[in-house]
């Protein structure tokens, strides 16, 4: 179930959740056909827009963030948390769901 908010900068991340927005695949081959939208899947690479403070261990002290706001990520194709911005999607995950962090 998605939830709707005004505004992406009004989301922060609790914990150690990172708020990431999928990048949308290219409709485009490289020859220059444009695909229909129904043959184009889902990318499982994201931006990270906000990040949380990071998980409490069990002395009490924070853990840190394996990734940071602008890190681009490979993240799993289900899960998370769907929240709604207007037109556009956003996911809440852990940060242990990441997958990779892409270095480019």
């Amino acid at each position: 179930m998605a939830t709707t908010v005004r505004s992406v900068k009004s989301l922060i991340p609790l914990l150690d959740r990172v708020l990431i927005q999928r990048l949308k695949p290219e409709a485009k081959t490289a020859s220059g056909i444009f695909l229909p939208e129904s043959s184009v899947k889902e990318h499982n690479e994201g931006r990270v827009l906000a990040v949380g403070p990071g998980a409490l261990n069990k002395d009490g002290q924070r853990v840190p963030m394996g990734v940071q706001t602008g890190d681009r990520v490979l993240i799993p194709e289900y899960g998370g948390s769907t929240v709604k911005v207007g037109e556009e999607e956003y996911t809440l995950f852990r940060d242990s769901e990441i997958l990779a962090k892409i270095n480019e």
